[in-house]
């Protein structure tokens, strides 16, 4: 897809991975429409010609305003980045399950309605592509993110279904598959982990993970700007792959998980924690 005129929408734009996508691709020659709920925080972004709207995705309402915004201002939408998504981690115990359906609000269902706007567009076009931010953690799971977790399979398994149905129509999908890298998101798990089970029977795991977290996240970890990069070559890509992990330390773990059999990875879990 050349880059000249063409229009995206980017949800969950007002930091991290949405952030530096937005950013990026405005300057690769986007016509960029940015989206999130604090749209203070995307200032910045109007500088590179961006247009920042007020997005919720979890209000189907905000999510449609969203999509004719962008058709009447540019009658065509050729490519979503559905990035919107946070994690609240806490033991399966613990975490209540109002907390566990807000994640599936914001991670999976905010991603699919928005996407089923978006695609009688592309289906007239012919073409159009779908860019799914998920996350290793779609494929590896660790304890305390049972419905982070979930929610990230979810989006894996969706994705895929849609790639097969919506292909007849040149409509490509893609799923971008994070590891740990350097935004917010992990704040956010972190405060919530201790939210609900920082005190309790699953307290000794909580200050582990929290320790590796940090560790994970804080010293080692490419910034977003690894993410939006992916981003932009599943863009431009004449036949895109059906996924891109990032970084490539990503890739590598998804590929052992694949090889390794569950009792040992437990053991090795188990080990690694403490547990």
């Amino acid at each position: 897809m050349p880059d000249e005129k063409k229009v995206v929408l980017i949800t969950g734009a007002s930091s991290g991975i949405g952030l530096a996508t937005a950013a990026l691709l405005a300057r690769e020659g986007w016509k960029v429409y940015a989206g999130a709920r604090r749209v203070e925080r995307m200032a910045g972004l109007a500088a590179l010609g961006a247009v920042a709207l007020k997005l919720d995705v979890t209000d189907d309402a905000s999510l449609r305003s969203a999509v004719d915004a962008v058709l009447k201002a540019e009658g065509r939408l050729d490519a979503l980045v559905n990035n919107a998504g946070y994690g609240a981690h806490g033991a399966a115990e613990d975490v209540p399950l109002h907390e566990a359906r807000r994640q599936f609000e914001v991670n999976v269902f905010g991603l699919a309605r928005l996407t089923q706007l978006a695609l009688p567009h592309m289906r007239a076009r012919g073409s159009g592509r779908i860019i799914n931010i998920s996350s290793i953690a779609g494929k590896v799971t660790t304890p305390t993110g049972a419905w982070y977790h979930a929610s990230k399979h979810a989006v894996e398994a969706y994705s895929d279904a849609l790639r097969l149905e919506v292909g007849q129509f040149g409509i490509k999908v893609v799923l971008i598959e994070p590891g740990p890298i350097r935004t917010e998101w992990d704040e956010t798990a972190l405060v919530n982990l201790k939210k609900y089970s920082g005190s309790g029977p699953y307290a000794p795991l909580v200050r582990t993970l929290t320790e590796r977290f940090r560790a994970g996240y804080r010293h080692g970890a490419p910034g977003p700007e690894a993410v939006a990069a992916a981003v932009l070559k599943a863009l431009r890509a004449r036949r895109p792959s059906a996924r891109y992990a990032v970084p490539f330390t990503a890739a590598v773990i998804v590929f052992l998980k694949r090889l390794t059999p569950d009792w040992l990875l437990d053991f090795a879990m188990r080990k690694a924690l403490r547990l």
